[in-house]
């Protein structure tokens, strides 16, 4: 019985959904990498890698950001020295954009600040990122036939969640069936 190891011929990605890199992939960048993907249009795909962190602190990488205990992850190759940042915080924050339910991006830098200053904002209720991950038009669909990505959807917990050092395993296991035995797969297929 062979069993197969690839991602299914998924090839419809949307606003909110995650992709997690197949095991093996040959790029070490991206490698058991999960990215939330905010854009997907004929312009092309961007997203944040949920799980590459950093260990700084926020007022070190922007010193006028008040001290802000959180984990600053890079969310890509892309504009590297700029900061971003997704929330659950909503219309609290103006200008800011639905990625999926309760997930937003963006918004009123200057609210988010003061917001941190008064201590009314939560680690767990918005995430940092340097850079971005980006595709320009069609190169994530050829990516997908390729079969390079998991496609899937997680909750907004999961999404905002900076605790879980193995989150591209513990989505895996969560879909079940043969992805559970694919969140098993050693790092390195020759140790086994």
């Amino acid at each position: 019985m062979k069993f197969d190891l690839s991602p299914e011929d998924n090839l419809n990605v949307k606003k909110g959904d995650v992709l997690l890199s197949e095991p093996f992939l040959g790029d070490p960048y991206f490698r058991r990498k999960v990215i939330l993907i905010c854009e997907n249009n004929e312009d092309g795909a961007f997203g944040f890698i949920l799980n590459n962190y950093i260990e700084i602190e926020l007022d070190r990488i922007v010193s006028e950001m008040p001290h802000f205990d959180t984990r600053i992850s890079v969310g890509g190759p892309v504009k590297n020295g700029n900061l971003f940042y997704i929330h659950t915080l909503g219309d609290l924050i103006p200008e800011s954009i639905e990625i999926t339910s309760g997930v937003y991006m963006g918004g009123d830098y200057a609210k988010i600040k003061s917001l941190m200053s008064e201590g009314k904002i939560g680690p767990d209720e918005i995430r940092f990122f340097v850079g971005y991950s980006g595709w320009a038009p069609n190169q994530l669909s050829g990516e997908l036939k390729e079969k390079s990505w998991f496609v899937s959807r997680i909750d907004k917990k999961s999404i905002m969640s900076t605790h879980d050092p193995e989150l591209w395993r513990t989505i895996l296991a969560s879909m079940g069936g043969k992805y559970a035995q694919i969140a098993r797969l050693p790092r390195d297929p020759s140790l086994n």
